[in-house]
């Protein structure tokens, strides 16, 4: 999604101000992400199963998918993390954030910071179109 369509949709309809200050303004960026999958279990190439039936959702009341902080204070994997979790029955949970995926967090360590919704959401950068002369955008009349 660009930034052209939320500013768009700003300026339509009969409620639009004349001016439309928007230099303040920083969308943001929702996206749908699936939270579990239906399939049982994994098939091999005959579509027999291979593994297991999944297991619970919930392990020390983190699911996957969960946005969570990690403040390790020792051992390896000593720092701070942010990032979406991958539980494993074990505890030990996967966290995937912007600096890639950090392996065998222990759940103790692990803070929730927004529960799985099904949803995606990043903050956008600048909230201003870029402006081509000549062209009519309408956006570029809002401001």
């Amino acid at each position: 999604m660009t930034t052209n369509h939320w500013l768009d949709a700003a300026c339509v309809g009969p409620s639009t101000p004349e001016t439309l200050h928007i230099g303040w303004v920083t969308p943001l960026f929702i996206t749908s992400t699936r939270r579990e999958s239906r399939q049982m279990c994994r098939m091999d190439r005959f579509g027999f199963p291979r593994t297991a039936a999944k297991r619970t959702r919930r392990v020390y009341g983190f699911q996957t998918g969960d946005m969570v902080r990690a403040i390790v204070p020792t051992g390896v994997k000593k720092g701070i993390y942010v990032g979406r979790v991958a539980v494993r029955a074990t505890g030990s949970f996967n966290i995937t954030s912007t600096q890639g995926t950090i392996q065998g967090i222990p759940a103790r360590f692990c803070r929730t910071i927004h529960r799985c919704d099904g949803y995606s959401y990043q903050q956008g950068g600048a909230a201003l179109p870029p402006f081509v002369q000549g062209q009519g955008n309408s956006a570029s009349q809002c401001i």
